[in-house]
Order: C-alpha cells, then sequence, then structure tokens
C-alpha cells in the first residue's frame, strides 16, 4: 500500500501547509535559504528554537529551519488517527489542497492501527491524487502545481507522462484505487468511483495515440481488462448506488464497449454484442438524472457509440449484383488492409468501377446507394473514436471517391467525431442528408445538413433535424431507427 512509506522512518513529523516556504539554514529570517519547500512536504522535527522549528528534509537530505505557523506538527500514535483522519476529509474535496491531503493521508495511515485500516484513505488519495494530475494537465497551470506533483511522489504517488495533442498529460497509476478494490470492507460507493478512476477514457485515448504503430493486442488487451471491471459491481452493490453515480458507470461502460466492439471488427471478429452492449447502456442513462459536470461526459459518450454504433448490425453479405446497379464488396489486402470494391453486373471484382483500401473497418452493413444508382455512401471508421464517410459518385469521367472526414481535427489525439448517411433527396439538384457530431479542442458540436450530391457543399444545416424539411421528408428510417445522433 501506498502513501505511508515516507513517514514510517519519521520519529517526530511536520506537514508543509504553504508553498514557497524557506528552508533556512538558521532560524532567522535573514539567514541563507537552503530550499523552498512546497505545500504536502514532510519534515522530521529535530527541535525548536524561539519562532523556528529545526527540521531534516529528507527529500532533500538537508537540515534547516522553518517558522512554526509554516508547518503544521502531526502525531503518529493511535490516539492522533481520528483528528488526522478528520482533516484529510476536510482536505479531500478541497481544490489546490492535493498534495496536502496525501500528506494528512499519509500521516493517518502511519497512526492508524492495521486492523483499523478501511478503504477511505486510499479513496481519498485516489480522487486527490486524480485531481492532482487533471490540474497540472490542464492549461495555464502554474509552476506551484508541477512541484506539488514532485512533491507527493515522496509519499509513493505515481504519474505516467503521456504525450496528447503535442503537449504532455499526466495520469495517476491508479494504486489507490487499486488498493480500495483490494479491501474487503470497501463500500459500493468506494469501489464504484475506484473503478471509474481506473477506467478513465483520457489517460487511455493518450496511451492509444501515444505510438499509433504500437501492437494492437496491447491497447485492446486493456479495452477488455476495462470493460471487466466495470462490470465487477454486482446487483447488491448497484442497489445502493445514486443515480448519478449510476450514470457515470453507464457512461464509462458505453464509451468502453464501444472501443471493444471496434477492436473485435478490426481482429475480423463478431462485434454485434460489443456494439449493442454499448448502445444499451448510453440508452439506460437517465438524463434527468445527469449532473451539471456529467452532460459533457453524455455528449462525449454519445460521440464514442456513435463512432462504432454499425457494429450492433448484424453482418451483411454482399448481394449478386445485377445491372448496372452498383454495390460493395470488401476483399483482404495488405496485412492488416480491407479494400472496398465498387462491383456491378459488368465489372466484378478482377476489374472494379472503384478500389479503395483501408486499415480501418469499412462497415457494409450502412452501404446505402441512391436511387439513381449513381451515389454510393459507405462509414468508414479508422479509429475507435473516429468515424468518416466514404461517398463514391458517377461522373463523366468514371467513378470517384471523396473522403468526408466528421471535422477537421485530429483524430490521433483527443478529438473524435462522426458522420454518417441519414438521406437521398432526389432533387433535380441531388443532394444527400447527414449527421455530424464532433469533439474538437474540447467543444462538443453536433448538426445536420443538407448537403449538394455534386460539389458536398452544404445549403442548410441546423442544430435539430425537425428545422429542416429535407429530413422530415427525405430522412433514411433505417437511419432514424439506429442512429444515436437525435437522442
Amino acid at each position: 500500500m501506498i502513501a505511508a512509506a515516507m513517514l514510517v522512518t519519521l520519529a517526530s513529523t511536520a506537514i508543509v501547509v504553504q508553498d514557497a516556504v524557506p528552508l533556512r539554514a538558521a532560524p532567522s529570517d535573514n539567514a541563507p535559504v537552503q530550499a523552498q519547500l512546497q505545500q504536502g512536504d514532510a519534515l522530521e522535527l529535530r527541535g525548536r528554537k524561539g519562532d523556528y522549528l529545526q527540521v531534516w528534509d529528507h527529500r532533500r537530505e538537508r537540515p534547516g529551519y522553518v517558522r512554526a505557523p509554516q508547518v503544521r506538527e502531526v502525531g503518529s500514535a493511535a490516539a492522533d488517527a481520528p483528528g488526522l483522519l478528520a482533516v484529510l476529509r476536510f482536505v479531500r474535496d478541497t481544490p489546490g489542497a492535493e498534495a496536502l491531503g496525501v500528506a494528512y493521508a499519509a500521516a493517518y495511515l502511519k497512526a492508524v492501527p492495521a486492523r483499523e485500516i478501511t478503504a477511505e484513505p486510499f479513496d481519498a488519495l485516489g480522487q486527490m491524487a486524480d485531481r492532482l494530475a487533471r490540474r497540472a494537465s490542464a492549461r495555464g497551470a502554474d509552476a506551484r502545481v508541477a512541484a506539488r506533483v514532485d512533491g507527493v511522489a515522496q509519499y509513493g504517488i505515481k504519474f505516467q507522462s503521456l504525450e496528447q495533442d503535442g503537449s504532455i498529460r499526466l495520469c495517476f497509476d491508479g494504486e489507490a484505487w487499486r488498493d480500495v478494490l483490494a479491501l474487503p470492507n470497501a463500500s459500493a460507493e468506494q469501489r464504484a468511483r475506484a473503478i471509474l478512476g481506473l477506467t478513465a477514457h483520457d489517460c487511455a485515448d493518450a496511451t492509444a495515440s501515444r505510438n499509433p504503430n504500437e501492437p494492437l493486442t496491447q491497447r485492446q488487451a486493456q479495452d477488455v481488462e476495462r470493460a471487466e471491471l466495470l462490470d465487477r459491481l454486482g446487483p447488491t452493490d448497484w442497489a445502493t448506488l445514486d443515480e448519478p453515480l449510476r450514470n457515470r458507470i453507464r457512461l464509462r461502460r458505453a464509451g468502453v464497449w464501444a472501443r471493444v466492439a471496434h477492436a473485435q471488427a478490426l481482429r475480423g471478429e463478431s462485434a454485434t454484442a460489443a456494439g449493442q452492449r454499448a448502445l444499451q447502456e448510453l440508452a439506460a442513462v437517465q438524463k434527468s438524472e445527469l449532473t451539471e459536470d456529467d452532460l459533457a461526459d453524455y455528449r462525449e459518450a454519445a460521440i464514442r457509440v456513435g463512432a462504432s454504433r454499425w457494429a450492433a448490425e448484424p453482418m451483411v453479405t454482399p448481394a449478386t449484383p445485377t445491372g448496372a446497379r452498383p454495390t460493395l464488396v470488401t476483399r483482404a489486402g495488405q496485412p492488416g488492409e480491407t479494400c472496398v470494391l465498387l462491383v456491378d453486373a459488368a465489372h466484378g471484382e478482377k476489374s472494379p468501377l472503384l478500389r479503395r483500401c483501408t486499415y480501418g473497418v469499412a462497415w457494409l452493413a450502412s452501404m446505402r446507394v441512391n436511387p439513381a444508382g449513381t451515389a454510393v455512401a459507405l462509414a468508414v471508421q479508422p479509429l475507435a473514436t473516429w468515424r468518416e464517410l466514404w461517398l463514391m459518385k458517377k461522373t463523366p469521367a468514371g467513378w470517384t471517391l471523396d473522403v468526408l472526414p466528421p471535422a477537421a481535427g485530429n483524430p490521433l489525439g483527443s478529438d473524435m467525431g462522426y458522420l454518417e448517411f441519414a438521406g437521398w433527396v432526389p432533387e433535380a439538384s441531388p443532394k444527400l442528408l447527414l449527421a455530424r457530431e464532433q469533439r474538437v479542442n474540447g467543444r462538443v458540436t453536433r448538426r445536420f445538413e443538407v448537403t449538394q450530391l455534386a460539389s458536398l457543399s452544404v445549403t442548410k444545416q441546423a442544430g435539430t433535424p425537425e428545422q429542416l424539411a429535407a429530413f422530415k421528408r427525405w430522412r433514411d428510417p433505417a437511419w432514424v431507427r439506429q442512429t444515436v445522433s437525435v437522442r
């Protein structure tokens, strides 16, 4: 178990409660500064001289003096444990006091008898370490936060540094959460928080984007492990959770199962069960019980599920083409590649009308051919959180292919989205209906578009399909039944 490792060797301890506290060479305000101490640093007390405490800083391996009001002396006897726990409970939910809270958790774990240890201090450690990592990764984080990250390492708190969107984000390694799950006295609420902490999307996404050439099996195994962890809460545990916490579990399950479905499809396995599970978890969310903070997670979960939603549909076998009406077939290309072939009765696989390969998943069940047989739409998912639309069109020069992304973002970073076909508009100037949902630079947008088939220019768009007359008349019935963009 973590956190008490540093304090077990200290006979009498003082915890620094402020940032930039000078460790001086003598008990005087004019004495040279040996080091700048940070909130949460633990010092061994060795004496007192006036308003100064004589200390030894084990982290920096040097002695010195600090002013007494800038630290708090903490006891290590069993009788001191209740008081330390009370302070821990107070600072646990205080933004900016994470390093101080970690220090008090360590002091409490040193003082409390082993037989009385519960999951509470580890639950608090997980919450504070995770919050500190997020603060350190946020834009505009100052040097004080970075210093606190370094400081809590003395208590065994570890972080991973992962590159995402051209910057480094910190992720708590989760050991405190695992301690919670290992303790038989942990409550259902504590276990639920630990599971959420261990299955967070942002750090898993950062791990996946860190090296696109990393073997897929490693990422897929991580997703399967997260899915299994989220299912560890039994019916009895579930019944005791409040609805907001249940919603958070459902949202996390929806996103994780969507990733599992995409991974299974990449391996050529049936992803129907995983895709349906993702949809079921999203549909089970009680929207009236979503907190304001959870709304962003709900929108993000919908994008994750929307990107993989074709996995929930049974696999299809393309019909044999007859006449000039085209259809699509897929064949294996280079290792890891799937090649999409556009064929008709006169142009078979050896001489297709069009051929394009992808390392993503080509969802053949999504294929839609317009009434005139001159355009074909296909959903292609190169990444777990990114689905494109391939639009094939017949022109005087032959068939062409346009790849329409959901956004002009970076799918290998934190951006995500999907663009999907919603219907054909068979007018004199043919159009198609599109639904687009995306998260770019942290901002989620959703819109419905009427687009010219020839030029792909958007003629009309709105935030809901009901605002567009073309959607009322020409929307595809299958799209209405399957999409998560209308929810």
